[in-house]
């Protein structure tokens, strides 16, 4: 029998800025949300973008290093995995399906523009300092009852 798979690669812009919060357990939780265009055909036979939001976590020390990047409007590039939560409210199943970020790349600035000599007050333009991407090395690390959810 084959092994099931759940990989999502991503690349979209920030819709608000990262929050960052710890469980009691003192782990660092990252949530953020990243809206991704997508080309669709309309009835009139034009082209126009539909976005797609999609809820992302990050956890542990990856979270708390990078949270302080994940501003609205930048883009970033994640990989990760999908996780349907799933809990009782008000006497009603209710679940919801983020993206758990394994590996996440800043691609721009907040306003989607190249770093430059204008937001610096230099005359010259600067060249944008490419940050690695961050590794996480996936929920296993995590004892379950830590996560608020």
């Amino acid at each position: 029998m084959a092994n099931d798979m759940n990989v999502v690669a991503l690349v979209g812009r920030l819709t608000r800025d990262s929050e960052l919060r710890y469980t009691q357990g003192g782990m660092a939780i990252a949530r953020f949300s990243i809206a991704v265009n997508r080309r669709k055909r309309t009835a009139d036979n034009r082209w126009e973008d539909e976005a797609n939001f999609f809820d992302c976590a990050m956890f542990g020390k990856s979270a708390e290093s990078v949270n302080q990047y994940l501003e609205r409007g930048r883009q970033v590039s994640i990989i990760g995995e999908l996780r349907q939560n799933r809990w009782e409210q008000d006497g009603q199943s209710r679940s919801k399906v983020e993206v758990v970020v394994n590996s996440l790349q800043l691609l721009s600035s907040p306003s989607g523009q190249r770093a430059d000599a204008q937001a610096y007050g230099q005359s010259a333009p600067r060249q944008q300092q490419e940050l690695p991407p961050i590794e996480y090395g996936g929920p296993e690390q995590f004892d379950d009852d830590q996560i608020p959810f």
